[in-house]
């Protein structure tokens, strides 16, 4: 979670700025937190105390006004009687790392059925956590299996 949201909070600059080059600073003026952190913080809120997913996302959101939401999100959060509204699940992977962090000790495929439920409704969504569930198997490997560290 809080590589997700300091990457955000970094690359927020860089959003609709895009850039090439590895070299560039971190933490500087322009850099803010936008929609991503508000959807990663709220969802870690709603499993940490058990709320009602809806809801608290709008509060959250309603809270933030100004992050960057996309249209038809920035929509329902204001809508009364929210309602899956088509999403494209792009916002998929910051709703990952709240169940995955929250269930860091045990098996990854406990912490995703809930959250496939009750934070996203794309099927995109449905098909990321058998991706993490991967990629946690290839980065926990020893280095030297590691496909990360191995030079591939």
């Amino acid at each position: 979670m809080f590589g997700a949201i300091i990457g955000d909070i970094v690359g927020s600059r860089f959003e609709f700025n895009n850039i090439k080059s590895k070299e560039f600073g971190f933490f500087l003026e322009e850099c803010s937190f936008t929609d991503d952190t508000v959807y990663t913080t709220a969802v870690a809120d709603i499993f940490l105390y058990n709320l009602d997913s809806a809801p608290a996302m709008q509060k959250f959101c309603r809270d933030y006004p100004d992050a960057g939401y996309g249209g038809w999100f920035f929509q329902w959060i204001w809508h009364k009687e929210p309602k899956p509204y088509g999403s494209f699940g792009n916002g998929a992977a910051m709703r990952v790392s709240p169940p995955a962090f929250l269930n860091r000790h045990n098996n990854l495929d406990d912490a995703f059925p809930l959250a496939e439920t009750r934070t996203h409704s794309a099927p995109l969504w449905r098909r990321l956590p058998k991706r993490c569930t991967a990629l946690k198997s290839i980065i926990s490997k020893p280095p030297a299996t590691n496909i990360w560290t191995s030079g591939l």
